[in-house]
């Protein structure tokens, strides 16, 4: 062999590897899109209106707690320059986030159902039907 066929060989091979590598990126994809669509299988249906319910619970939840009660925190004790014993408290100032997160964990152990009276796009089918006959 001489060099420029070296040369054709290596450029075939890395084009070769390179469809492979994505064909392979391919696999992965449908592979993980599998995998969720087998995990979501068991799942239990809600619809958008009882996970708007549950959400709405969760918020009414975080707000009727009292995060300012002490007892609802580890207490952690300091001393202060003067040697005074200061407690050091927690405040939370947004509880947004925390029921973003709480309502995603809840979201996730179930899977969104279609929900056919839910669908605005049938309500005006039969409305369109009706004033056609």
């Amino acid at each position: 062999m001489n060099k420029e066929q070296l040369e054709t060989n290596l450029a075939a091979l890395k084009l070769l590897q390179q469809e492979t590598n994505d064909k392979l990126t391919d696999h992965k994809v449908q592979i993980s899109l599998l995998e969720k669509q087998i995990e979501d299988f068991n799942k239990p249906e809600l619809t958008p209106k009882q996970l708007d319910n549950i959400q709405e619970a969760i918020e009414k939840a975080v707000d009727e707690f009292d995060f300012s009660d002490a007892d609802n925190y580890d207490k952690d004790f300091s001393l202060d320059y003067d040697g005074r014993v200061q407690l050091e408290s927690l405040d939370l100032t947004s509880s947004y986030e925390l029921v973003e997160m709480i309502v995603d964990k809840v979201h996730n152990l179930f899977k969104e159902a279609d929900c056919p009276e839910d669908d605005d796009s049938q309500l005006n089918t039969q409305t369109v039907a009706n004033k056609i006959i």
